[in-house]
């Protein structure tokens, strides 16, 4: 029986022992088969020199290093072969990914560029979706944030160059299309801790990195242009359809290569869409079909416009000194114009009748799937929107050798980012006169269970800028206004210094890292909302044509067209703006401010084939929550600043194991303590009380000498203490080649706690009761004592999950598959909440049981093809929902196919360095789409398209 039989027999007899199955003992048997010749060599076992995170590579320097085509560094592990292919572009790119992951200690996973300036997705946040366990979520048709292992996005930290980042969005997650992907050379995602780099997250940490120019060795520059075509775009004539992309950079080195300088700058001006629909909710209407009863139909259309620059200053004038400087700013404006129609098809209101109806049963319940509805007014909708971002980075860094022994490594950083946002919306209708002036109509209607919902066949025309005029047309006497002013503004800034010993001591314990590290972060949150009245008394008025825009098609959902016009150019002619006086408005306003110490200490391992570390880290936390807090229940209310500070300790142990069973597969273990900052929008100090005035009222009413309890409050909780979990996580990994490998690791943690909503003891003593307290009878006791509805620590629950990844050349198999390959990975992860927290969060925001993702390639003789897909099944999402607050949906599963080609001219040639490309995203124009309950049967709310884009482009480099 040859060699290769018995290891494959060998295998599957381990597979009924294993806890990963059949599937995994499957594809270790056919890594069992594979071609000898593939098998790597071992590598070195100390951590990447590719690992150049400041906070990390400077502490955990390699004794030898080589440079990549992109300019990474990567461990000088003994080569393959001298007959072996060297490859280049993507299998280039999956090779130095596969070598980061190998030579960290940590669980890691990686993505790297092709070439200077091209990393493999547009979106920085799509490559990273690519990696095991890992998905994005799409907001507007781009990928936007990342949940790691079915975490929430708050759970993971995000680093540039290994220094914390701050974050323009409401809470701590950061949103990556900041960050232009071509300015990035690599990016890594920790899944383990590592006890040398402070801020890592309870579900990951990503490390987003930038070239090293001494690393590069070589003058190079860069240059890439990408044309943008928004297939299905355009239904707002007063937004492009075509944009464009394009990145330079520029690296170098002086004679001596003891000053290395690398700048690059990339500009976006990038067009997109959104189709949408939404299905409000049902109500039967006292018979046992569930009618639709509101709706709504919109196209928005939004243009992406950033500027971004990164420059680094390397020195390094002898083997004892290293220092390097870097730079990182990027301004990210975001233009969208939102056009439509929402109404009622309510029979309460304006007499609305259905007629005509077809029903369906589904899942038990009976639905009206089609028919008529008389008397609905439509409510037309002209939005313009404005969000301008700026992003700033700062950081240095000093490695100095003191002796042959020990090296003392200074970080400083900087990093503050903001946000300005204006949502501006209005409300016409059809018909002139005084406010409230409503003409109803009637229309056909057909709801699918997947796809837009058809309302056709209505009898009034809404683009016609006689008929159309502007004024609220909400029922039930209106809104209260013609329009809505928001504007949010978050600031925050995050400042750190991070000093570091390291002492090589030889032996087991190679070397012990200790250090501090303080970093100080301060957020702030502020909203101006205004209410828009139409001058003259609110009389409904027609648009002046000098403000008319071509009609804006919403045939999507079969409804016509509908009035648009240059908002801001008229707005002043038409409204006026007055304070809103909502006491919630004052519950959105707050500052957080936190102040970190880290002491940790850290020791590296190497004993034969056992290497690793075991670290620990001791975090003192100071936290600040600025808020308003309202005195009385009157309106404008009585508001009052308030300042709650409160303090802890955390001891986050951690362990990194690895045991290389032979020189191609290695075992890994590791188990930390870990922990995440709570979100910021539940620290604010806010309070919204609240007075129950007919807490008496009714039978059988109250006795005397009876206590009553009619204060609560909302609001947030500024002694919110970090979510807190225990893990472990245990891994296979074999390597066969350049671009070849296959893992799978397990996981599981522990939440010792989790942040939900509860209702908590409060002394409302010092409160002024309301006038409307009279109503309680004078021979009660009215108590100070009652509740507050915030967010707390409760219990936590569990989050467990496996996860397979694999990349293979199929040229290793025959030389007839040559230039083809593969990588992929799919997780399944499995998570549990206690009761309590269960009853009021549901799922964990961002958890999918099922991930995985295909990418399928060919490369060879400078022609380059692929195509990847990638897979999430449905979750709880975290998005910007009504009046600027956070909301969680149910987004159902999403599926994103995207292809490109492309050609990269020989360097015998004379367009030598000139590359060509042609790529599509969303190949399949996948559907976004959420759902809620009716009647216990899941039902479409939300569905929205986005349609393909279309990028052409070519890059040169010399």
């Amino acid at each position: 029986m040859s060699t290769e039989v018995k290891s494959v027999l060998s295998v599957k007899r381990a597979a009924r022992r294993c806890p990963f199955g059949l599937t995994a003992a499957s594809v270790f048997a056919f890594a069992a088969i594979l071609p000898t010749s593939a098998v790597a060599q071992e590598a070195g076992s100390a951590k990447s020199p590719g690992d150049h995170s400041q906070s990390t590579d400077a502490r955990i320097a390699a004794k030898a290093k080589t440079t990549t085509a992109d300019g990474n560094e990567q461990s000088s592990a003994p080569t393959e072969p001298s007959n072996e292919i060297v490859v280049t572009g993507f299998r280039q790119s999956i090779a130095n990914a596969i070598d980061l992951k190998r030579s960290n200690d940590s669980i890691v996973e990686a993505v790297t560029a092709e070439e200077i300036g091209k990393l493999p997705d547009a979106s920085i946040a799509e490559s990273i979706a690519r990696l095991p366990g890992i998905a994005a979520q799409r907001v507007g048709g781009r990928a936007e944030i990342i949940s790691v292992r079915g975490f929430p996005p708050a759970f993971t930290n995000v680093l540039l160059n290994g220094r914390v980042q701050a974050s323009s969005n409401y809470n701590r997650a950061v949103e990556f299309d900041q960050y232009p992907s071509e300015l990035l050379s690599s990016v890594v995602v920790y899944k383990t801790p590592d006890a040398d780099i402070s801020s890592m997250g309870l579900a990951g940490t990503v490390d987003l990195r930038t070239i090293r120019p001494l690393a590069y060795g070589k003058r190079t520059i860069a240059v890439n242009i990408r044309g943008q075509y928004d297939e299905g775009g355009g239904r707002n004539a007063d937004m492009p359809k075509w944009g464009g992309r394009g990145s330079i950079s520029y690296i170098d080195q002086n004679k001596d290569g003891t000053l290395g300088w690398v700048i690059g700058y990339a500009h976006l001006d990038a067009p997109s869409h959104t189709d949408h629909t939404k299905n409000w909710f049902y109500d039967t209407y006292g018979g046992t079909t569930n009618l639709l009863s509101g709706q709504e139909v919109f196209a928005t259309n939004n243009r992406d416009i950033r500027d971004g620059v990164m420059a680094t200053l390397e020195w390094q004038p002898s083997d004892t000194v290293h220092s390097t400087l870097d730079l990182y700013y990027s301004r990210f404006k975001q233009r969208t114009i939102n056009r439509g129609a929402q109404w009622y098809s309510d029979q309460y209101v304006d007499d609305g009748t259905f007629s005509n109806v077809q029903s369906q049963t589904i899942g038990g319940t009976d639905f009206g799937v089609s028919g008529h509805f008389d008397n609905a007014v439509p409510i037309i909708r002209n939005d313009n929107n404005r969000r301008d971002d700026e992003l700033f980075a700062i950081g240095w860094n000093g490695e100095f050798k003191m002796d042959d022994r020990t090296t003392f490594v200074a970080d400083l950083s900087y990093s503050s980012n903001k946000r300005d946002e204006t949502y501006l919306e209005t409300y016409q209708g059809y018909g002139a006169g005084p406010y409230q002036t409503r003409t109803t109509d009637g229309y056909d209607f057909s709801i699918p269970q997947n796809g837009f919902p058809q309302f056709t066949g209505f009898g009034l025309d809404y683009a016609d800028a006689s008929q159309v005029t502007l004024g609220d047309r909400a029922p039930w006497g209106g809104w209260g206004h013609d329009g809505l002013l928001k504007s949010p503004h978050v600031k925050e800034s995050v400042g750190a210094i991070d000093l570091g010993l390291k002492r090589e001591f030889g032996g087991v314990i190679s070397d012990i890292d200790i250090g501090i590290n303080y970093t100080h972060r301060r957020k702030t949150k502020t909203v101006t909302e205004l209410d828009l009245f139409l001058k003259n008394d609110r009389e409904q008025v027609p648009i002046d044509p000098q403000y008319l825009v071509s009609p804006t098609s919403l045939d999507f959902a079969g409804m016509g067209s509908v009035l648009a016009f240059n908002l801001p150019a008229a707005f002043s002619n038409y409204y006026d703006e007055v304070q809103l006086q909502d006491i919630n408005h004052f519950d959105k306003a707050w500052g957080i401010t936190e102040d970190l110490v880290t002491l940790r200490a850290k020791a590296n391992i190497r004993a034969g084939k056992l290497h690793g570390n075991v670290g620990v880290q001791a975090v003192i936390e100071n936290q600040s929550s600025d808020g308003l807090r309202i005195f009385d229940t009157t309106s404008p209310p009585t508001i009052s600043p308030v300042q709650i500070s409160d303090r802890y300790t955390d001891v986050l142990p951690s362990l990194n194991l690895i045991y290389d069973l032979n020189s191609a597969m290695r075992l890994r273990f590791a188990a930390a303590k870990v922990m995440a900052r709570p979100n910021m929008d539940d620290m604010r100090a806010n309070l919204l009380p609240s007075f129950n005035s007919s807490v008496c009222a009714g039978s059988p009413g109250c006795t005397p000498g009876q206590e009553v309890h009619p204060w609560s409050a909302s609001g947030g909780n500024p002694y919110l203490q970090p979510w807190r979990a225990k893990e472990i996580n245990l891994a296979l990994d074999w390597y066969g080649g350049k671009a070849t490998y296959i893992s799978v690791t397990s996981f599981y943690v522990w939440l010792d706690n989790y942040i939900y909503t509860q209702a908590l003891p409060y002394d409302f003593t010092g409160l002024p009761e309301p006038a409307t307290a009279s109503s309680i009878p004078s021979n009660v006791i009215v108590s100070p004592e009652g509740t507050l509805t915030a967010p707390a620590n409760g219990q936590g629950g569990y989050a467990r999950g496996i996860e397979m990844s694999a990349s293979l050349e199929f040229g290793k198999l025959t030389r007839l598959l040559d230039g083809f390959g593969f990588t992929g990975s799919v997780a399944y992860t499995d998570a549990s909440l206690d009761k309590a927290a269960a009853s009021q969060v549901g799922n964990l925001p961002g958890l999918s049981d099922w991930v995985y993702n295909l990418t399928g390639y060919y490369e060879k003789n400078g022609f380059q093809a692929r195509a990847s897909y990638r897979y999430r099944s449905g979750f709880k999402g975290e998005v910007v929902s009504l009046f600027t607050n956070l909301g969680y949906p149910y987004i159902l599963a999403d599926k994103q196919l995207d292809a490109q080609i492309g050609y990269t001219f020989p360097d015998n040639s004379n367009l030598a360095g000139l590359g060509v490309q042609l790529q599509v995203s969303n190949v399949l124009n996948s559907p976004y789409r959420t759902s809620y309950t009716v009647n216990g049967t899941q039902m479409l709310e939300t569905y929205e398209e986005y349609g393909r884009e279309w990028l052409l482009g070519l890059s040169y480099k010399f």
